[in-house]
């Protein structure tokens, strides 16, 4: 058996790719027999992240973060994201001495250049300081591995990505059948670094469907009448809307995978996006999904697609290989001292 501590400042109550991915892999490595700790934002006092109140940053000292570590007293550390808890865990785990590794879920840079004047060369100047003395650095696709080696990250390894697919399935369209078809589904954040209104303002047949939540949410709905806004939804009720819809639709350029794109394909529904990281590594089977600069053209031709394709294509991602590979990439506290002597 192994202890593992999973740092991160993404957790519950939100909903994004970050949490149900550790969550998951937790999950999966403890039905292997691992214990699984994670430390988070729960139990500290913590204030909204400014131009993003969902995420909670934490206040709280380096030498709290350290009794933690001790009690814990885990094999492996993982520092999961580059907030305030992740910045004292890396803090206190070389002054101490211990390895550990990292993870790149967000294209911080892109998203903060799009809400503050902050040249983005400036941040990934902080994300390779942070990132930098990790034993490794696990990253979800191929497509950024290229682009964080090309910014000189070093260390860098694959990390995919999985879904449930017991929980997103094909099934009966049980939902829109008042609306007007083709259904066009969005599932996500609606925020500007989602590029939500490139969806939105597309001239093609059918209904635009949105779930989810964020700032520009109520913008977009004012501007777009003829979509439908459907707020946040979750379980069963998130699953038949998945399999309700015709074609699924991913605008965003800025992610680092798009946990929604398989989650849909697993649906049975096929996916219209860019050709940008994330979609062209999912989307490596043209029977499934469709790419292209054209986003319009894009959902025409995946109207067209397989969803026998779509679902075949999904099963080969899996929770359980996301598991092995984060297994197999991390070292041991100690590996570090061991080194130095």
């Amino acid at each position: 058996m192994r202890k593992v501590l999973i740092v991160t400042d993404a957790w519950l109550p939100q909903t994004n790719g970050v949490v149900r991915c550790l969550e998951a892999v937790g999950r999966e490595l403890m039905g292997r027999g691992h214990a699984v700790s994670y430390l988070t934002p729960e139990g500290f006092w913590t204030f909204p992240m400014p131009t993003y109140p969902e995420i909670r940053l934490s206040l709280v000292t380096p030498m709290t973060i350290g009794q933690v570590i001790a009690r814990e007293a885990p094999d492996h550390i993982h520092i999961a994201t580059e907030g305030p808890l992740g910045l004292l865990a890396r803090f206190v785990c070389l002054e101490q001495g211990l390895a550990f590794t990292t993870s790149y879920h967000t294209r911080f840079p892109e998203y903060v250049a799009a809400r503050m004047p902050i040249p983005t060369e400036w941040t990934y100047g902080f994300l390779r300081w942070f990132h930098g003395p990790a034993a490794a650095t696990l990253v979800p696709t191929a497509s950024m591995q290229e682009e964080l080696a090309a910014r000189q990250f070093g260390h860098t390894r694959l990390w995919t990505r999985g879904v449930d697919h017991s929980r997103f399935s094909p099934g009966p369209k049980s939902e829109f059948i008042e609306l007007p078809g083709p259904h066009l589904l969005y599932v996500g954040r609606v925020a500007v670094e989602k590029n939500v209104e490139a969806f939105l303002k597309l001239d093609v047949p059918g209904t635009k469907i949105i779930v989810g939540d964020g700032p520009a949410r109520a913008e977009l709905a004012a501007r777009y009448p003829d979509a439908v806004f459907l707020g946040l939804r979750t379980g069963e009720e998130l699953s038949r809307l998945y399999r309700s819809a015709d074609v699924f639709v991913f605008p965003s350029r800025t992610d680092t995978f798009g946990n929604v794109m398989i989650e849909a394909l697993a649906s049975g529904v096929p996916v219209a996006a860019y050709p940008v990281t994330g979609p062209r590594d999912i989307l490596t089977d043209p029977s499934c999904g469709a790419l292209d600069e054209d986003l319009g053209f894009a959902v025409i031709r995946a109207l067209t697609l397989s969803r026998d394709a779509a679902r075949a294509h999904a099963l080969g991602f899996t929770w359980s290989r996301c598991a092995d590979i984060f297994l197999d990439a991390l070292v041991p506290v100690r590996e570090a001292a061991a080194k130095a002597a």
